[in-house]
């Protein structure tokens, strides 16, 4: 079987089929989700200086939330899903080490806007797109994350599907929307983990260039239909094979991705949560303070060593991708949220004194469980002499441990809180969890 024609089969059978309750549940905390990770994103950079550059270039029915403007579906599809990977709160299919939401909601969502589609033809075209987006990328991980960015790269086809859906495509339309998707795909490693803000753009680019892929075929442009599995072909040039085509098509028709999510409760580099989650049992469990500690060893798989080994940070992008830092912030503040990666938060004395205490090794064992599972293996050394191990095997938010309704609320308002007033927050959380209509304009209070 083509693997692409069966991804597109899959994405366009969602047009029509009937949504379960877990589905439409799922679909519908997923918006939720993204707009509490793109609202603080609006404010920040890169997003506020790339909607200044695009600021006199563009018209049309989509909303770019950056500024109010009212917006071409492409140029509100680039600066909102841009907003919303800046703060690292957006949501992860963990097997595959892929961020949807960001690029699928942000095109779905703008070319929705901007045609006038009803809330029930958004969500199709987010499930579909999470459909087609999260099995490709099982086919090309772990290997393509050697050296791509899966959200930038295998984002770019998740957001065409979405637009080729809301375009009305047949099967056939959203096969070529995925194929020309394929070619459109970038995003490299050294602008993920490197200086620079260029890592939030790549979010911002897979939707932008998936709504021209959806557009292009929509209008009769066609793609190779063997662009997923020919031997120079997207898997073969971006991973180690092929593609493991059996792993992504497993269950098709049975189960979708978008209910087996992981929703982010802390705001740094998911490599880094099975040891926060991990510290945070063990200091309840043992009554730990802070200034016990003479070190800790976290040993993890591979990324968790070859992204968030940072013992020295500057910036507020290099702490989220410390696991040094953000365990350290984690003791002295309480939580790594928004506040934990303010200057003032960076240059805490506390944090700073905890931080050289704090290695980071890879472990044989638990890297060959990536990705599938995401574990972390603490070994805490207090200054009495006392020892702790603690293996955690799972990550708070993630499938088998998930947050509620309540707590993904809780972590919505708290993201929002400040930059939209409460009343307003509330309407647009019971409009995205209960509502029919399209989530509209929103007025923002701006730093």
């Amino acid at each position: 079987m083509n693997p692409l024609l069966a991804l597109a089969e899959a994405a366009s059978s969602w047009q029509h089929s009937p949504i379960s309750d877990d589905v439409d549940r799922a679909v519908r905390r997923a918006l939720l989700d993204w707009f509490a990770t793109t609202i603080p994103g609006c404010v920040e950079p890169p997003a506020i200086l790339l909607a200044r550059v695009l600021a006199d270039s563009s018209q049309g029915n989509a909303i770019c939330y950056i500024d109010g403007r009212r917006v071409s579906a492409r140029q509100a599809a680039l600066l909102n899903a841009t907003a919303s990977h800046i703060v690292e709160f957006d949501d992860i299919f963990k097997d595959g080490g892929y961020h949807p939401g960001s690029p699928t909601i942000a095109a779905a969502l703008a070319l929705a806007q901007d045609r006038g589609a009803s809330r029930d033809q958004l969500h199709r075209a987010i499930i579909g797109g999470y459909e087609v987006g999260c099995r490709l990328s099982l086919a090309i991980q772990p290997s393509h994350y050697a050296f791509w960015h899966t959200t930038a790269t295998v984002g770019v086809v998740g957001a065409a599907v979405a637009a080729a859906l809301l375009l009305d495509c047949g099967a056939d339309r959203v096969a070529h929307a995925i194929a020309l998707a394929t070619s459109f795909a970038g995003g490299h490693q050294e602008n993920l983990q490197g200086a620079g803000m260029a890592k939030a753009l790549h979010a911002g680019h897979a939707a932008e260039a998936g709504l021209l892929a959806g557009l292009a075929a929509a209008g009769g442009v066609t793609g190779s239909l063997d662009s997923l599995h020919a031997p120079a072909g997207f898997a073969a040039a971006t991973s180690a094979s092929t593609g493991n085509w059996q792993a992504a098509l497993e269950g098709i028709g049975e189960w979708t991705p978008i209910t087996g999510m992981t929703v982010k409760n802390h705001g740094c580099c998911g490599h880094i949560f099975p040891a926060l989650d991990g510290l945070r049992l063990l200091r309840q469990r043992e009554s730990i303070s802070p200034d016990q500690i003479a070190t800790i060893t976290i040993e993890g798989y591979t990324a968790t060593k070859r992204m968030c080994d940072r013992p020295v940070v500057g910036t507020a992008q290099e702490a989220r991708f410390s696991a040094q830092y953000c365990l350290a912030a984690d003791m002295i503040l309480g939580g790594v949220r928004l506040g934990a990666f303010t200057p003032e938060a960076i240059a805490h004395p506390q944090i700073r004194a905890l931080m050289p205490r704090i290695a980071v090794v890879e472990d044989e064992q638990l890297a060959v469980a990536y990705p599938r599972r995401r574990m972390a293996r603490l070994l805490v050394s207090l200054k009495d002499g006392r020892d702790f191990v603690h293996l955690q095997q799972t990550r708070k938010g993630d499938p088998e441990d998930p947050l509620t309704d309540h707590e993904l609320i809780a972590k919505y308002d708290e993201l929002t809180s400040g930059l939209l007033i409460p009343e307003a927050a509330a309407m647009l959380c019971d409009q995205l969890l209960c509502g029919k209509t399209l989530p509209g304009e929103l007025r923002l209070h701006r730093p």
